[in-house]
């Protein structure tokens, strides 16, 4: 609500009046679509995020709510189960490229068999390809089903944030067909469900950038051009690995800071160094 009031103190109702439906402006909410609880884009081929093995009628489930994947043991894939259900589920154990399945003999619901398997194994199991369904499939004792982990969320915000808040006017959502969200600020922004080919205004936010400046000194055993730009981008990367590893995220950007001569790097002068040493000792 904090975020609303402050969207609400923003926006200019002048600038959002249309021949219908005015001052309304699209936010970044919109229905979910199908994906994989495995999202490592890596694992993945070309078309394979895409492959699926629905049962006759299915996908059949509304986006009122989320919807869950189960694998029946004829191979068929159904989407007419709540996700609170317990199932037995199949983990995905992980390496590269090379998959192996593990059939789990608890049953649990679909959050809960996502949980068990990321503690335990890689993740719930995506479905490639139809050598993959197989395989699943031979696991799955007769007339059974097992969760796999394919879901789709009922509404999704565009930056991938899983905030759960709402503020939907009365009576919406109200149509399946209405896939994209607009915030109505003539009623203190309470979002509406909306065609998404239709003109609106629409809210852009950005992260909080900072800046900082750090001077790194190097050993150079192998007497490189530290100022070669091959040299100097390899170093970069390196860098960028080793915050990545201490828990910085991707959209960390890293650049070389040019000295007044045109340089980044420049040998230290160690009898200067030596003779400061001793003045500071003095």
């Amino acid at each position: 609500m904090e975020v609303m009031k402050i969207l609400n103190n923003t926006a200019n109702l002048d600038n959002m009046f249309y021949s219908n439906n005015s001052y309304r402006a699209w936010i970044g909410l919109s229905r979910g679509s199908w994906r994989w609880s495995l999202s490592d884009t890596s694992f993945y081929k070309p078309g394979e995020t895409e492959f699926r093995r629905w049962g006759p009628g299915e996908p059949d489930a509304g986006y009122s709510e989320k919807a869950c994947i189960a694998m029946f043991s004829d191979g068929l894939w159904y989407d007419n189960l709540s996700c609170d259900n317990s199932r037995y589920a199949v983990c995905a154990d992980v390496r590269g490229s090379d998959v192996t399945f593990v059939f789990i003999t608890t049953s649990m619901t679909w959050t809960a068999a996502q949980n068990y398997c990321r503690a335990h194994h890689t993740d719930l199991a995506s479905v490639r390809n139809m050598t993959e369904n197989q395989k699943v499939q031979e696991m799955i004792p007769g007339g059974n089903w097992v969760w796999i982990g394919l879901f789709r969320d009922s509404w999704k915000w565009s930056d991938g944030s899983t905030s759960s808040f709402s503020f939907w006017k009365n009576g919406q959502p109200d149509n399946k067909n209405e896939t994209c969200v607009a915030a109505d600020f003539s009623q203190s922004g309470a979002w509406e469900d909306w065609p998404c080919d239709m003109e609106r205004a629409f809210i852009c936010y950005g992260p909080v950038v900072s800046k900082k400046v750090v001077k790194v000194k190097f050993e150079n055993k192998k007497n490189l051009d530290l100022n070669d730009p091959a040299v100097m981008e390899a170093m970069l990367k390196q860098l960028k690995q080793k915050l990545r590893d201490q828990g910085l995220d991707d959209n960390i950007k890293l650049s070389w800071r040019k000295q007044a001569d045109g340089k980044v790097f420049h040998k230290e002068d160690k009898k200067t160094n030596k003779r400061r040493r001793k003045r500071d000792e003095l």
